[in-house]
């Protein structure tokens, strides 16, 4: 179960949450009664910051391990985060990952998170997942890669869908996911319709089944909102955010939804 935290970690939380806006809810009703895993647009540092603060009950989100050790901090933080930037301000941003690295290494090991590892590791992080969703925790995830998908979404990396088949074996149910939109510029997290896992089907054709229904429906309510910016996963200048009505390979998937 969630322990206490330190005095001092739990000091940093109040200050980001001071100067980080309050997020709202809608669609919680679409969240069943029983353990689920959330599964969002990840929305640049969005994501992790705003499900940390304000994700309804008790939840442990997926981290990636390298922002938890010191070490390897500095190398993914500026990788992921800010590669992308003019040419000019990269040589700032590579020294300024390494400053940062004790303390994120401190915050994401302290935060409600669950590393995740990208080799044979990654079966502590199923089994602390399942552990997780045992004691009644929600789990998100965050499951984008580089590859966009539309102006909405990347496309999702699928193994995080065998999650369900070791809860399926260890506790006979069959585990739900959730869809989420984050949408910071209108300060609120959208759920979606859930889909719930098949154990009886081929965890190929599941990893497959799951994967579109989730990125269809958060592309779906992000179609269905008000114009609005999209804070999309890839760290690029902020006059290159796209938004929710851009022309492109959404615009049919709004067109269509708000024709309804």
């Amino acid at each position: 179960m969630a322990q206490k935290k330190p005095l001092f970690f739990r000091f940093i939380r109040r200050c980001v949450k001071a100067v980080y806006p309050k997020i709202g809810h809608q669609g919680l009703e679409n969240i069943p009664n029983e353990p689920v895993i959330i599964v969002g647009n990840h929305s640049q540092m969005n994501g992790p910051i705003a499900c940390e603060l304000y994700t309804p009950g008790e939840h442990s989100t997926w981290c990636v391990s390298n922002m938890m050790f010191v070490k390897e901090v500095p190398s993914y933080a500026y990788q992921d985060f800010w590669s992308q930037k003019p040419k000019l301000l990269r040589p700032f941003y590579k020294v300024f990952s390494y400053l940062i690295a004790p303390l994120a290494a401190y915050i994401f090991t302290r935060a409600d998170t669950i590393p995740v590892y990208h080799d044979s590791r990654i079966l502590a992080t199923f089994k602390k997942t399942v552990t997780r969703l045992e004691e009644g925790a929600n789990i998100v995830i965050f499951p984008e890669d580089d590859t966009p998908r539309n102006q909405i979404i990347n496309e999702f990396r699928d193994k995080f869908i065998d999650v369900a088949k070791l809860y399926y074996k260890r506790t006979g149910k069959e585990v739900c996911f959730v869809p989420m939109y984050l949408a910071p510029k209108l300060r609120t997290m959208y759920f979606g319709s859930p889909i719930r896992y098949c154990a009886t089907q081929e965890p190929a054709a599941e990893r497959k089944r799951i994967c579109q229904h989730l990125m269809e429906q958060i592309t779906a309510i992000a179609c269905s909102l008000p114009e609005h910016t999209v804070v999309p996963f890839n760290n690029v200048p902020k006059d290159q955010y796209p938004t929710n009505r851009r022309a492109g390979t959404v615009n049919t998937t709004c067109a269509v939804q708000n024709a309804k």
